[in-house]
């Protein structure tokens, strides 16, 4: 099978990449600069340029996954919010535009995406059949990113909005939470009664895997069935490291330090992947202590 992915030497990228190469699929990394592959089944596509046509490279593509965009983890002043929500419009946008030009069509297209499509709340639990969506810059850039992605059903293909929760691996948001962990300052962030729904990497890639081969379209919300507190999540770092799970971050002094970015610390959502559990999708890490345990240990 022949796999195109865009953002494919990020975090994400570089574990979907890894796991398809190891079954055999042949591999084509989207990517702006000229690179080369001493990988049988690993090739680099330049896209986004004025003098390269990707399409030539990718006649016969099965699999389109977009994982392309901006870090959100940097502070958002109002030059990163922009640069936040056009790297996602405008990479989405070249894949339209691929796939218009394609003579034979790929069988899906998966568009990355968030679970801050709903908004945050205390109380309530969403599934992919909630309509509600939240009014802050997350929700708003999910909002305008799946807007734009979905302009490619049109082209007769089925798509699938991937919404990731916070994602758990050797790199990403992890590895920033920890770190007050093994400084032996770890505790509450904000009230840490937040909810973080929360999905082990190699769960999100074989995820995206059975999405592949499924006929599920639309938003698949890529997160665990058992989504906990933030104060549960820190208690069961502090467990696996053998640190204390005291030294509590207020809310007010995050709000400070990260501004407007601290909503992804301080508020949260419980979401559940009915549409994955439906779909007869069955998850290695369901339960946080063990994905947390099966990372941590190799850290």
């Amino acid at each position: 099978m022949k796999i195109a992915i865009s953002g494919g030497t990020g975090f994400i990228g570089k574990h979907l990449t890894q796991y398809f190469l190891n079954k055999g699929h042949d591999i084509y990394i989207l990517t702006r600069s000229k690179k080369t592959s001493a990988e049988k089944n690993l090739h680099f596509v330049q896209w986004m340029t004025e003098t390269i046509n990707p399409a030539l490279s990718l006649e016969g593509v099965d699999v389109i996954i977009n994982l392309a965009g901006k870090s959100i983890n940097d502070r958002w002043t109002e030059e990163a919010k922009k640069q936040i929500i056009d790297s996602r419009v405008q990479s989405t946008r070249a894949i339209y535009s691929i796939i218009s030009s394609l003579r034979q069509k790929p069988k899906v297209f998966i568009n990355a995406s968030a679970i801050g499509l709903y908004g945050t709340s205390l109380t309530k639990t969403f599934t992919e059949q909630s309509n509600e969506t939240g009014s802050d810059f997350l929700a708003e850039t999910v909002e305008t990113w799946e807007k734009e992605a979905s302009k490619i059903q049109e082209l007769n293909v089925r798509t699938v909005f991937t919404r990731f929760g916070i994602v758990l691996g050797d790199e990403g948001a992890l590895s920033k939470m920890v770190l007050p962990y093994k400084l032996f300052a770890g505790g509450n962030l904000g009230s840490g009664q937040q909810w973080v729904s929360w999905i082990h990497v190699m769960d999100l890639v074989r995820l995206i895997e059975h999405i592949i081969f499924s006929t599920v379209s639309g938003p698949v919300n890529a997160v665990s069935p058992n989504p906990v507190t933030m104060n549960e999540f820190g208690k069961t770092i502090g467990n696996i490291l053998n640190r204390p799970h005291w030294l509590p971050a207020p809310a007010f002094a995050l709000k400070m330090v990260l501004g407007e970015m601290s909503l992804l610390i301080l508020e949260g959502q419980k979401v559940l992947p009915e549409k994955a559990l439906e779909d007869g999708f069955t998850f290695t890490y369901p339960h946080v202590d063990k994905a947390l345990q099966d990372i941590l240990a190799s850290s």
